[in-house]
């Protein structure tokens, strides 16, 4: 089925910026509504950002919302988070997620069915 693999993350300096990518497989990556997520070590799994289906709404969490940026392409089957200005706050392992259903986006992680690995973001002070 849905398969999905992260790449881009690293280790970077306060103020820095980082551009995620999540690469989709099959033909239906224009049925799903996407999201990141990002997890600390011992802490729960928290929403960042999500985008519609063709990428014309999309939906942050209060701490990203003004730095980072959600989109997709796709005829690459990529969607991408651009993280400007980052925190040690944002340090954290960072998922992508798709949502089937017909929701128009989710920020819940028990509406996502399908998950990337992840990709580690550090951010230094």
């Amino acid at each position: 089925q849905v398969q999905l693999v992260e790449s881009g993350g690293g280790l970077v300096q306060a103020g820095d910026s980082l551009r995620l990518s999540c690469a989709a497989s099959g033909r239906t990556f224009s049925s799903h509504s996407m999201g990141w997520f990002r997890q600390a070590p011992g802490n729960e799994r928290e929403f960042v950002a999500a985008i519609s289906r063709q990428g014309v709404v999309t939906h942050y969490t209060d701490s990203a919302r003004g730095r980072f940026t959600i989109s997709r392409d796709n005829a690459k089957n990529t969607v991408y988070l651009q993280m400007n200005n980052l925190k040690p706050e944002d340090t954290g392992v960072y998922y992508c997620a798709a949502d089937p259903s017909m929701r128009l986006y989710s920020t819940r992680v028990n509406e996502y069915d399908y998950w990337g690995q992840g990709t580690q973001v550090t951010v230094s002070s």
